[in-house]
C-alpha cells in the first residue's frame, strides 16, 4: 500500500467520524423537544414521503423552478454513485476499478457527466437568480448576512465540484490517447469526448499531474461538503424524508388539544364528577402551557427548524408579510434552529442542566411577530419539506396568554365573551335566534 492509499485511507476515516459527530449532536439537539407519537398510519406516512420528498411535488407549484432544483437533487444522489468508485480508487491504489464494465461503465459515466453538466448549469441559473435578478424572498431581513452566504457558498461549491469531474474525464482522456501508464483505455464520454482535444499538446507529466489534482480537489471536495451538512441548511437533503415521513396528517386547521386544559373539561361535564369536589392533585411539576423555550417544544418542531430549506415560499405566501407586519414564519424556524443550537452548545459546555437565562421567546422572536399570525395555514401548505411554523408560532403564544396573561384587549373580550356566552358575540346563547325574528 502507498502512502497515497494511506493519507486517503486516514482522510475517509477523519470524514465518517467527524460527520457522525455532527449528526450525533443534530439528534440530540432534536430529541431535547418533548415527546411526540407520530408512528400511526404507516402505509399514509411512506406514500407522502414517496410523493413529497421524493418526488417533490410541492416544488412543482412553481414548475420552472422545480425542475431545476429536480435535477441537482437527482443529480447529487445519482452522480455520488461514482463517489464509490475513487473511494476504492483511493483505498486500493487503482484507477477507474469499474472500467472492465465495458460499455455499461461508458454509459454510467456519460450518464454522470450529463447529469453533472445539468447540474452546473442549473446551479448558475439559481445563482443569477439569487444574486442578478434579486429575488426578493431572498433578501429578507432574516437573510442577511450567513444565511445569503451559505447558500451562495453551497451553489458555487458544486459547480466547482462538477467542472472538477468533468474537466477530470478530459484530461483522462488525453492520458488515454497518449498510453499513460495505469490509465485503462476506456475512451472518451458523451460531455467530455467533445473538449476531447482541449489540452492536446500537453506533456504527460502535466497532464498526469493536473488530472491528480483535480481528481483529489473533487474527492477532498466531496468529503469537505459531507462535514459541511450539518452547519448549513443545506442538511434538509438528509431530513426531508423522515420530516415528511412524519408530518401531520390531521387536517391542517386542527389544533391540539392541550392535555392539561382537556381534562378540566372533560371533569366538568363528567356526571360521575361531584362538581364542588376539590380536582384532584396534578402529578409531578405542574406542566407549563404553551412553549417559552425550545425544549417545551415538540422533537417534531425541532426537526422541522433543522430541515428548514430557507426557501421563503412559507413568507413569500403570508398575509401577515403581505401586508408589512414583522412576522415571517421562515424566520421563526431559523429562530428556532439558532436558539437550539445555543442550548446544544450550553448542554456540551456547562452539562444538562444549564440554564443562560435566555429563551426562544423574546430573546429570538418578539411578542409582534406571534400576534401577527392569522392561523391560515398557508406556511404550511407552501413547505416544499411540510414543515409547520404555524405550531411553533401557536405554542408560543398559548404560552403568552395562558401563563403570562397577554394578549390584545381585542382578543381579550373575545375569550371572556366566549368564556360566558360559549360564542365570540356579547349576547347570551338564548338571544342568538333572535335575528331571524327580525327577517
Amino acid at each position: 500500500m502507498n502512502i497515497s492509499s494511506i493519507i486517503f485511507i486516514v482522510l475517509v476515516l477523519a470524514t465518517i467520524g467527524l460527520f457522525a459527530k455532527n449528526v450525533r449532536t443534530i439528534i440530540r439537539n432534536i430529541k431535547l423537544g418533548k415527546d411526540l407519537d407520530r408512528n400511526d398510519n404507516k402505509g399514509a406516512r411512506f406514500s407522502l414521503m414517496a410523493r413529497v420528498a421524493l418526488g417533490q411535488s410541492k416544488m412543482q407549484a412553481r414548475p420552472v423552478v422545480g425542475v431545476l432544483h429536480f435535477i441537482v437533487y437527482a443529480g447529487f444522489i445519482i452522480i455520488n454513485l461514482e463517489v464509490l468508485e475513487i473511494v476504492l480508487d483511493g483505498i486500493l491504489g487503482t484507477h477507474r476499478l469499474f472500467s472492465p464494465l465495458g460499455s455499461l461503465y461508458t454509459f454510467l459515466i456519460s450518464t454522470f457527466e450529463i447529469l453533472a453538466l445539468l447540474v452546473l448549469i442549473a446551479c448558475v441559473i439559481f445563482l443569477i437568480r439569487r444574486n442578478v435578478l434579486r429575488i426578493k424572498r431572498f433578501f429578507s431581513p432574516e437573510m442577511e448576512g450567513w444565511p445569503k452566504t451559505d447558500a451562495n457558498l453551497i451553489l458555487v461549491t458544486e459547480v466547482l465540484l462538477m467542472s472538477a469531474f468533468l474537466l477530470m474525464n478530459i484530461v483522462d482522456a488525453q492520458l488515454q490517447v497518449l498510453g499513460a501508464a495505469h490509465y485503462p483505455q476506456v475512451g472518451s464520454f458523451t460531455i467530455s469526448g467533445i473538449f476531447e482535444g482541449m489540452f492536446a499538446g500537453s506533456s504527460e507529466s502535466t497532464l498526469i499531474g493536473l488530472e491528480r489534482g483535480l481528481w483529489w480537489f473533487h474527492i477532498v471536495g466531496i468529503f469537505a461538503f459531507l462535514n459541511y451538512l450539518p452547519y448549513s441548511k443545506h442538511f434538509h437533503i438528509m431530513l426531508a424524508f423522515p420530516n415528511v415521513f412524519y408530518s401531520k396528517l390531521t387536517p391542517k386547521g386542527q389544533l391540539p388539544n392541550m392535555a392539561a386544559v382537556k381534562k378540566e373539561v372533560e371533569l366538568m361535564f363528567d356526571p360521575n364528577v361531584d362538581p364542588y369536589a376539590a380536582p384532584p392533585e396534578p402529578v409531578g411539576d405542574p406542566e407549563r402551557f404553551g412553549a417559552k423555550d425550545v425544549t417545551d417544544l415538540n422533537w417534531k418542531q425541532l426537526m422541522d427548524a433543522y430541515t428548514c430549506t430557507e426557501c421563503g415560499r412559507c413568507t413569500d405566501v403570508c398575509p401577515a408579510n403581505i401586508t408589512g407586519k414583522a412576522l415571517s414564519p421562515r424566520k421563526i424556524l431559523m429562530d428556532t434552529r439558532d436558539r437550539l443550537v445555543e442550548v446544544g452548545k450550553g448542554i456540551d459546555k456547562n452539562g444538562k442542566d444549564y440554564n443562560d437565562g435566555k429563551s426562544l421567546l423574546r430573546d429570538y422572536i418578539t411578542e409582534e411577530e406571534l400576534l401577527a399570525c392569522t392561523s391560515c395555514n398557508a406556511c404550511t401548505e407552501a413547505c416544499p419539506v411540510n414543515n409547520d411554523p404555524l405550531s411553533v408560532i401557536i405554542d408560543l403564544r398559548q404560552y403568552l396568554i395562558m401563563e403570562e396573561s397577554k394578549a390584545p384587549a381585542e382578543w381579550t373580550g373575545i375569550f371572556t365573551n366566549i368564556e360566558n356566552n360559549g360564542a365570540p358575540w356579547q349576547f347570551a346563547q338564548a338571544d342568538r335566534l333572535k335575528w331571524k325574528d327580525e327577517v
